[in-house]
């Protein structure tokens, strides 16, 4: 391999890292920096310019120590929000609500993180609901009850979030998705959605996200469908007990999966998921790529899950 080779190709698998880890949620990156602290890169091509005819040892550590110093101030430089663009002009991307600093002059604009609320009232005659989730780089959070059909609160830096209903057929859908946007989100680890639903209706939820995490405890509700489609995602679900059919179709790309069930719930496991790690717990293998639990074929109520993914980890857990 040439020497000439490494620094650009040991940059290109940081930048891929980076990435997965991020989108895992195994390490935080304030990508920000990249507009901050561009000239890195100008730094790094210049060292390797300057030395691009010099193989000796020292110039090889050289060049491997200013790319390594350089990548790691750009992803996990903490600079506390602050990214300086022209001189006197700054954006201060902050968790308060509130500018107590009285001293801002006309050179600064400062941007906070918003927080929005969102309802939707609860009526008799709903009796299946559907729940339409759509938006990348967030958390979502779904736990608790409510009195209204549908309650949720956001926390974003772009105020990206938009609510609205509509029926289709006799179902009431509830349609929650961040708006369509130009340009990269640099703060997506401070997006956060948090959602309550009312324990009357039946409930059939999708999920349409990209880099997301999901985190559901669904125990509490009668769960009819069930829909969770994402790219580098994670996924972490409880279902409570299956009503006559419950189905559970989960596709993703490279993502980690955990799904648990009730321990006497009759289920059924599904699976197209290539290269996928697959980990089912108390299911019975009734043929390739098929599972059930035991009694499934005379339970009344049953659960239905089907799983398809690139690279991704998929657990199956009984509680």
């Amino acid at each position: 391999m040439q020497k000439d080779k490494l620094i650009p190709g040991l940059i290109l698998v940081a930048i891929g890292a980076a990435f997965l880890l991020n989108n895992f949620g195994y390490v935080h990156f304030h990508w920000a920096n990249v507009f901050h602290l561009w000239p890195i890169f100008l730094v790094i091509a210049g060292v390797n310019l300057v030395f691009a005819h010099n193989n000796s040892t020292w110039a090889t550590i050289l060049k491997f120590g200013v790319a390594i110093i350089g990548l790691g101030l750009l992803f996990f430089g903490d600079f506390h929000g602050r990214f300086n663009y022209w001189p006197g002009y700054h954006y201060n991307f902050s968790d308060n609500d509130n500018n107590d600093d009285d001293d801002n002059n006309d050179t600064t604009n400062t941007k906070f993180i918003g927080h929005d609320n969102f309802n939707e009232p609860y009526k008799a005659d709903i009796k299946i609901a559907r729940l339409d989730i759509s938006g990348g780089a967030t958390s979502y959070s779904l736990k608790d009850t409510t009195n209204q059909l549908f309650s949720g609160s956001t926390v974003d830096t772009h105020n990206w979030y938009d609510f609205s209903h509509h029926m289709d057929d006799s179902v009431y859908v509830v349609d929650f998705h961040m708006r369509n946007h130009h340009g990269l989100n640099f703060d997506s680890d401070k997006n956060d959605a948090v959602m309550r639903l009312n324990l009357s209706p039946e409930w059939q939820i999708y999920v349409e996200t990209g880099a997301s995490k999901i985190d559901f405890d669904l125990s509490k509700f009668k769960v009819r469908e069930l829909r969770l489609h994402g790219g580098a995602a994670s996924f972490d679900v409880k279902l409570g007990q299956p009503l006559s059919m419950t189905d559970v179709d989960i596709q993703t790309g490279v993502s980690g999966v955990n799904i648990s069930i009730p321990q006497n719930a009759a289920c059924s496991i599904e699976t197209d998921s290539g290269l996928s790690d697959n980990h089912f717990e108390g299911f019975n293998k009734t043929s390739d790529n098929n599972y059930e639990t035991g009694g499934y074929g005379a339970a009344k109520n049953k659960m239905h899950i089907h799983i398809s993914g690139g690279l991704s980890d998929f657990k199956v857990t009984r509680y």
